[in-house]
This record gives C-alpha cells, structure tokens and sequence, in this order.
C-alpha cells in the first residue's frame, strides 16, 4: 500500500522527535537501579541510622524519668530533635534514591531536557484516547510485566520466608539490635536476588521500549519524500532558483565586459574577455567568459564597446577551460595574455597618435 508506513524513521524525523520529548526510555530499569542502590545505600548507612535513633531515644527515655512536666520551649525542642534526626537518616536516601533516578533517565535520554511532555494537552484528557492505551499491545505488555513482577516478589520472599522461619522462631530470645540484624539480613537477601531478576526483566523491556519506539516512527515513502523536499527544497523550485541566480551572474558578467581590455575567441565557439588594472591585482583577470550563444554576446558588447576583439584558439579554449570568471589568470598563461595585452596597447597607441 502507498501509505504504509515500512520504512525506518529518518535522522531528522528522529531530531524532530526529540525536540517534542517523544524518546524511549524504560521506566522499569530506572525504578529497579533506584531501588537496589536505595537499599544497598540503607544496608551501609545502617549502623548511622540506628545510632542516632538509639540515642535520640535515649535521651527522651532518659528525660522521661526524672521530666513529669513540658513545657512549650520542651515541646519545640523535641519537635526540632525529632527532625533533625529524620533528616540526617532519611534525607541521605532520599538524595541518593533522586540522584540515581536523574542519572539513569538522564542516561537513556541523552540529557534531554524539553518542556513539551508535561504541557497540557486535551488529548490526555480524552476517556476514548485512555480506553485505547489500556487495551492497547503496549498496556496488555505493562499488565505482563506487573503481573510477572509481583508474581516473582512472591516467590522469593515466600521461598526466603521458608528459609528463615526457624530463625525467626528465636526472635524471642534475641535483643533488638540482633532482631532487628537478622530481619535487615533477611530483606537484604531477598532484595539481592529480587534485583538481579528484576534487571534482567528491565533490560528485556529497554529493549522493547526501544523497539516500539522504532516502530511508531516508521514511515511511508512519500512522507521521506515529503520530508526531502522540505529539507533539500522542491527539485522544480531548486530549478527556478538556480535558473534566476544563474541568470543575475549572467547579467553581472555581460556588464564586466566593457570594462575588459580584449576579448579572446575561438573564433565563435568560445570567448573570453580579459582586463588588467595593475593598481587592484597582480595578474590579469578573466570579467568574462561562454560558449555559443554566450561568446557571441560577449564578442556583440565588445564590438558595440570598441574593445578589441582577438582570434587565438589555444588561448581562448585553455582560458575558459581552467579560469573562472572573477579570477586572476595563472602563471601559465601569463605569457601568451602578455604577448596579447601587449599587441592591444601599441593598437591603442597607434590610434592616439
């Protein structure tokens, strides 16, 4: 079909794209190293953690004792203790759980950075446009992978369940401190192998997250053609354009010509004006030059401008040939243009006289 969408999304498509903030990224591989950096971050601030918790419950167990009144200075004094405790052993996590997650998108997305994914759209207020996601290939694959996450969840912490419940049995005999160890240890196991699966479960949905997005950018044949003519510009108006241009360097050319000192041809087939004028340049230049029709109009504006006209095959071919129009003649013309230039002026002193 004309308008199927086959082919792979062009560099520009993509460019443009990425501008809107339309990019791939698995959601599941930032919330998986989130987690585990989070909790292997909790596991070695944890002796910090209790700490001081243990000594902010110190204190106010101790003040307790012997304190049978508060007042409202008390009150605020064990408010400001009481934050200043969660901020020092939450507020660490928190930067770390924040920092991580920035670094990862950041890493999938290349640093982008766009303000057009959060800008309001009545779109997302549509029911019929929600019904669509739900029911669509890429809400049934998230039902999977939930479905398989929480399912895996299970497993390991029933199965590590199983492995630690005679421990568990001597709770009882334990302290805190040790209680508290031994249950620390049970969630550290089940996040370590709960997050190795979990990895490879997001690496398989980066790669489809990728492969959805190449899919969605596909494009038609005539939407590439499209995009070229708006890139490179409609052949026929390109045409137009490079006619008029060609057409202005033509007239610009013809008006060089009387300001020339000769013109040299072929004898019709090309034609070649010359000036020289020692105080702008070192060597002759080339004001003008053509073929055919063009070199007897240059041969025409020189006869209607009494400027001498010579014939010298193997000049005037070697000069169209490598000189472009506007540039100095090289060394080795220089000579046979002398010998030329040369015949001109002593014609020029001759009619003086």
């Amino acid at each position: 079909m004309p308008g199927e969408k086959t082919e792979k999304a062009t560099p520009k498509r993509k460019q443009d794209e990425r501008k809107k903030g339309n990019i791939f990224k698995s959601q599941d591989l930032i919330t998986a190293v989130s987690l585990l950096v989070t909790f292997y971050s909790l596991q070695a601030l944890g002796p910090f953690v209790m700490q001081t918790l243990q000594n902010l419950i110190k204190t106010y167990f101790g003040k307790a004792a012997v304190q049978t009144t508060l007042s409202a200075t008390d009150v605020r004094i064990v408010l400001l203790d009481s934050i200043k405790a969660v901020g020092v052993t939450a507020l660490p996590l928190l930067l770390i759980a924040g920092l991580v997650a920035i670094v990862v998108t950041m890493a999938q997305t290349r640093m982008l950075v766009t303000g057009e994914a959060i800008k309001f759209k009545m779109s997302h207020l549509n029911p019929i446009q929600g019904l669509k996601k739900m029911f669509s290939m890429r809400g049934v694959v998230e039902l999977v992978k939930a479905s398989a996450k929480i399912t895996v969840l299970l497993y390991l912490v029933y199965n590590k369940a199983k492995e630690y419940l005679p421990r568990f049995a001597k709770l009882m005999d334990m302290t805190v401190p040790e209680g508290l160890s031994m249950f620390g240890e049970f969630i550290m196991s089940v996040v370590a192998t709960a997050g190795a699966i979990f990895m490879l479960l997001s690496a398989a949905d980066y790669a489809y997250q990728w492969w959805e997005y190449e899919k969605n950018l596909r494009m038609s044949k005539q939407e590439i053609k499209e995009e070229y003519k708006n890139t490179e510009g409609d052949p026929q108006i390109k045409g137009k354009i490079k006619e008029r241009q060609r057409k202005q360097a033509m007239s610009r050319m013809m008006q060089s010509v009387p300001q020339a000192d000769v013109v040299v041809r072929n004898p019709t087939h090309f034609a070649v004006a010359i000036g020289y004028n020692p105080d702008n340049n070192r060597a002759p230049v080339v004001l003008a030059k053509g073929a055919d029709l063009i070199a007897m109009r240059i041969v025409q504006i020189a006869e209607e401008n009494k400027i001498t006209t010579l014939e010298n095959k193997p000049l005037a071919r070697g000069l169209y040939d490598t000189v472009e129009v506007g540039r100095e003649i090289p060394e080795q013309f220089y000579q046979p243009v002398a010998e030329v230039l040369a015949f001109v002026y002593s014609l020029k002193e001759k009619e003086l006289k």
